[in-house]
């Protein structure tokens, strides 16, 4: 029963955790989604970079039904002004047709606008609106071109002159606010224009014909002017859609890096996960066969009759070992790149460290004809550090060191002060070097160099990659330098921080402070 209760139980959390991927799966296929989306559209925005812009009718037509709301009130409050003004020559009755003309018309355009602003964009047929408006805009201007012809028989120079301010201050008003649609602003302000033309034209006066071609000039160069402005504000409607199309790609980059960053975790996971399971597993049958392979190759419980089983034994012995080193540099570089190596720190002696280390390689170096010279600077501070990865470090690079060197060369160990006050390690040797273009390579987990595949003896090109590591969590440098048929010298160097610097002796109860040098209280008082 516990044993089902169990299963129930991890059955459920499987679920669970499997609603909640699928959860996060479609979160993140809905936000890739909209921001391609985004994308595309703005991208189709961009796409019309020439002659008239499709894309951009209906902010277009949205930003002069804006304004026109905005002045829902001045218009008709100027119509109001220039209606009182004009009655000083024309009668009232039709100055009431006039203004009654001018709020109808204007009441048209209000409502379109309002009708527009309330139609949803995705619906909004915008060339169909743009048309309705646009006629209703041509109402409008009429109904203003009306007053050049209230009461016509009995104006005078004041009252044409009046005519014509008025007229032109409203066309310039109608250019401004439909700038952004060039056809309204034809419809609105031609009515106008040519009213004064005409009513000018009909007087018998060179100084009229003067005004008129004078209204015409003026109607010219508004229109110029709004050409400008209307191709200002396409600018800018094309920076605000290219600012919207990065908006979205960054998005949809984020949105592709979410994606690839919780697969990456996943499989981070599923490594971890894999590597603490294969560690077990394979560490348990491999101890059982070094256990038994060594007592076959001492020959404990008896010697061989035939000495070829001894060998293989050795060879079982051997190919474990190496198996089992190979386990352990793949944990180790595991933990390193996931920051769950744990150093356990104490106070240690770098140059002691490297002498032990030197001692276990000395018989690997002399049986390969290899020459190792120290050159420790003394009296060096004892260092904060986990003894178990310097050595790592060292045996490394040691190792490394002697591998790829021919026979006859040297290596070269200097345990030696920085100039900021740290302790650094140095391997050089006088091997064939790496090239310059393969350095990077070889500081990459598993990676390896054109000389490795040349060498007899086998890597797994972790080494250097886990001395970096290790070299990291103390806070330290690493540094490699290596020149083609000039030898490598690996540099590992560990900050000041981490060097244990002797405290000055504390005076006991009563003990006065030995007086300093004279020359030195002479110097201070300088």
């Amino acid at each position: 029963m516990r044993s089902l209760f169990v299963s129930k139980s991890r059955a459920r959390i499987s679920m669970t955790a499997a609603a909640e991927a699928r959860a996060a799966a479609s979160a993140g296929a809905n936000a890739k989604r909209r921001s391609s989306r985004s994308v595309q559209e703005a991208r189709e925005k961009l796409t019309y970079k020439s002659g008239f812009k499709p894309e951009f009718e209906y902010e277009l037509l949205l930003m002069f039904v804006r304004n026109e709301l905005s002045a829902a009130v001045t218009t008709p409050l100027l119509a109001i002004i220039v209606a009182m003004g004009t009655m000083f020559w024309a009668p009232p009755q039709q100055l009431m047709m006039w203004l009654a003309t001018v709020f109808v018309s204007k009441g048209i355009v209000i409502s379109l606008c309002r009708q527009f602003t309330k139609a949803p964009r995705d619906d909004a047929k915008t060339p169909v609106w743009r048309a309705k408006i646009t006629a209703a805009e041509f109402l409008y201007g009429v109904s203003w071109a009306g007053v050049a012809f209230v009461s016509a028989g009995t104006q005078g120079e004041s009252a044409h002159t009046f005519i014509f301010a008025s007229l032109i201050v409203v066309i310039s008003m109608r250019m401004l606010f439909a700038s952004t649609v060039m056809p309204i602003v034809y419809a609105g302000t031609l009515p106008m224009t040519a009213a004064i033309v005409i009513r000018f034209a009909l007087l018998d006066n060179p100084f009229y014909w003067a005004m008129a071609a004078m209204a015409v000039g003026v109607h010219i160069y508004f229109i110029w002017l709004m050409n400008g402005l209307n191709s200002t504000v396409i600018a800018m409607l094309e920076f605000r859609a290219e600012k919207d199309a990065l908006i979205a790609e960054l998005e949809q980059a984020k949105s592709n890096s979410d994606d690839a960053r919780l697969r990456a975790e996943e499989a981070n996971l599923a490594k971890s996960r894999f590597l603490a399971t294969m560690s077990h597993e394979l560490r348990t049958p491999l101890n059982a066969i070094l256990g038994f392979s060594e007592i076959m190759r001492s020959e404990i419980l008896g010697p061989h009759e035939n000495p070829t089983y001894k060998e293989y034994a050795n060879d079982i012995h051997q190919s474990g070992q190496h198996l089992l080193n190979l386990i352990n540099e793949i944990l180790d570089i595991s933990r390193i790149e996931a920051g769950r190596y744990e150093l356990h720190e104490g106070p240690l002696a770098l140059a002691d460290v490297v002498e032990d280390c030197q001692r276990l390689m000395r018989l690997r170096a002399e049986n390969k004809g290899l020459k190792i010279v120290e050159a420790f600077e003394p009296d060096l501070a004892q260092l904060w550090a986990d003894e178990r990865a310097i050595r790592q470090i060292c045996l490394n690079l040691l190792s490394n060191a002697i591998k790829f060197t021919p026979t006859g060369g040297t290596i070269t160990l200097t345990v030696a002060r920085t100039p900021t006050g740290g302790q650094s390690l140095s391997v050089r040797d006088t091997g064939p070097g790496i090239p310059e273009h393969e350095i990077p390579r070889v500081m990459k987990s598993f990676g390896q160099g054109s000389l490795a595949h040349q060498t007899a003896e086998g890597g797994t090109g972790l080494g250097l990659p886990i001395t970096k590591g290790l070299t990291e969590l103390h806070n330290g440098s690493f540094e490699l330098k290596s020149k083609l048929r000039y030898g490598t010298e690996v540099i590992v160097t560990f900050p000041r921080k981490r060097v244990m610097e002797a405290l000055p002796r504390l005076l006991e109860p009563g003990e006065i402070e030995p007086e300093k040098p004279r020359a030195w209280r002479m110097g201070a008082r300088r």
